[in-house]
């Protein structure tokens, strides 16, 4: 399959070029940090921010989208599902 846009650099408000699936974890960061997750159904989520920040968002509704550069989702506060990475 060809991608007329394989040639172009892709900025933080480029649409996504990757996608993996996130299982929260305590101990395990992410393999790679992400630039946005997806939540498939809503609830509470703590993440944390490439920053070193550790964030509680309450209340994500699920089928959305947040702009979040995180490298890690804690098991511990999140009763989000279906997350995943975009990168």
């Amino acid at each position: 399959m060809s991608d007329d846009f394989s040639s172009h650099a892709t900025g933080l408000t480029s649409p996504a070029r990757a996608a993996t699936a996130i299982t929260p974890s305590d101990g395990a960061p992410l393999a790679e940090a992400v630039r946005a997750i997806y939540v498939g159904g809503g609830g509470a989520i703590r993440v944390r921010m490439v920053s070193g920040d550790v964030v509680d968002f309450a209340n994500a509704q699920g089928g959305m989208i947040y702009p979040l550069r995180i490298d890690q989702v804690m098991a511990t506060g999140t009763s989000a599902t279906g997350i995943v990475g975009l990168s």
